[in-house]
């Protein structure tokens, strides 16, 4: 199960793709909170509706699933990059997002930046930026898979023109190339353990061996790919077994992602620490998270279970 027990937090994990088995496991594996930032769902939306809709899920649906486990769900909110290529429907996309941006949960503007490094992506990246810097947000920067480290520092540039704090803004999917000048700039360093395209976990071992663990955070960018939910805390009991010390392996695992999305003010420790009681037989909007199985209530703070 979780390594020494250790508590660990998926910053970045699209569980609207996953399934509600995922939810079990990953709370058998010592995950105690996700943030589930918006994204391209793998096939173009068409209209607004679908983004309301999709919003809609990710503060409600999401976060019900989720807490029948025990997890805490957050999210962020945003036009994705690869999507903001569509102008008019962006601009709708635009009209929607003040109106979810400072909803319970919510807690960055995300996922925004580049995908191909196109105009339209520039233009609806500073507005977006623009948006969260009048609603004092946190911003979650999606950085490109090709030209990365053009696209990273291009990034970290345009949020500084927008007088956005660094401290405020995760700089996500980073790797050895990016690490070095994201880190040094002030920005947090996300790094997406994802299989084969993004970040393998022995070879963000070797970065926290180089860079420690100061500003960086770890997560699993889980989605409808080929990709692990378990990412982080397979990493976590990676990092262990390689001599890491525990307290850097907290902080990439756990302590960073809190210290950044905390300062949302909609995210705190508290929320797991002292959660409320577990009632799978409450259903949402007259839907269950189970299909036929004996639902299981749980009250944390008695720590006994009943099955009913």
């Amino acid at each position: 199960m979780q390594p020494n027990n250790m508590m660990v937090i998926d910053p970045h994990v699209h569980m609207t793709s996953r399934t509600t088995y995922d939810y079990l496991v990953m709370k058998e594996y010592g995950v105690v909170a996700v943030v589930e930032p918006a994204f391209w769902l793998g096939q173009p939306r068409t209209n607004a509706g679908s983004f309301q809709d999709y919003f809609n899920s990710l503060i409600g649906w999401e976060r019900f699933r989720a807490g029948q486990f025990g997890i805490r769900h957050y999210c962020t909110v945003s036009i994705n990059p690869k999507e903001a290529n569509n102008e008019v429907l962006a601009d709708q996309v635009m009209e929607l997002l003040p109106l979810y941006a400072c909803k319970e949960g919510v807690v960055a503007i995300g996922e925004v930046g580049f995908d191909d490094m196109t105009a339209a992506e520039e233009k609806f990246f500073r507005l977006q930026l623009d948006l969260a810097k009048e609603l004092d947000k946190l911003v979650l920067v999606h950085t490109p898979h090709r030209n990365k480290k053009e696209g990273t520092s291009r990034s970290m540039d345009i949020c500084l023109e927008h007088g956005l704090d660094p401290q405020q803004v995760v700089i996500d999917h980073a790797n050895e190339e990016t690490v070095a000048e994201v880190v040094d700039r002030g920005f947090w360093c996300a790094f997406s353990i994802y299989p084969n395209t993004k970040m393998g976990n022995e070879r963000m071992v070797e970065v926290v061996k180089r860079y420690g663990s100061d500003r960086l955070i770890i997560d699993s960018a889980a989605d409808w790919g080929l990709s692990d939910p378990l990412a982080v805390p397979k990493t976590a009991q990676l990092m262990l077994q390689s001599d890491i010390p525990a307290d850097q392996v907290t902080a990439v695992c756990y302590g960073n992602a809190l210290k950044a999305y905390g300062q949302s003010g909609e995210m705190q420790a508290d929320d797991w620490l002292n959660p409320p009681a577990i009632d799978q037989r409450q259903h949402y909007d007259g839907n269950s998270v189970l299909r036929g199985q004996t639902p299981t209530v749980y009250d944390p703070a008695q720590e006994s279970m009943v099955i009913r």
